[in-house]
């Protein structure tokens, strides 16, 4: 528990670090310039939903971590960057996605489904002392982009 915390705050810290360039910079470029997201980034070049997530929005992504990618079993970030499961990784990318800019305090106290791009829903527990997107816990939240707000994640969520 204490090094999730710590892991939580040094993600906080360097998000709040480029929070002041984020108001300048779409989603795209406010995850590249996080530092902490280069294989959602490469993800999201390989599904070819740059251009989506730099047009206007807005868009609340929840953005997990390279350290998120990392949990997932051996091979399976190499597997969906392959061009033949281009879909499966597109299904992937847009659950973290719900359309609208969701800032914590929209959710603040709150247990609700949030439709996702993807289609699915996703459930948003926001009544204890933290935020849980499914089996994911928000770690660092309200990163302002011009087209939306990012949510870091510690958890890659996976559709049904």
């Amino acid at each position: 528990m204490r090094t999730l915390l710590a892991m939580g705050f040094a993600l906080m810290m360097t998000v709040a670090g480029h929070a002041s360039d984020a108001k300048k910079a779409d989603l795209v470029d406010t995850a590249i310039a996080a530092d902490q997201f280069k294989t959602l980034v490469a993800a999201v070049q390989a599904a070819d939903l740059v251009e989506t997530l730099k047009s206007p929005g807005p868009f609340t992504v929840f953005a997990p971590t390279d350290e998120a990618f990392a949990k997932l079993p051996e091979g399976t970030v190499e597997t969906l960057l392959k061009p033949e499961n281009k879909d499966q990784l597109v299904a992937v990318l847009t659950y973290h996605v719900v359309p609208g800019a969701v800032m914590s305090t929209d959710l603040a106290g709150k247990k609700l489904d949030a439709k996702t791009v993807q289609g699915q829903t996703i459930a948003v527990d926001a009544t204890g002392s933290g935020v849980k997107i499914n089996d994911a816990n928000v770690v660092a939240a309200d990163v302002a982009a011009t087209n939306g707000v990012i949510h870091v994640i510690d958890t890659v969520i996976l559709p049904k």
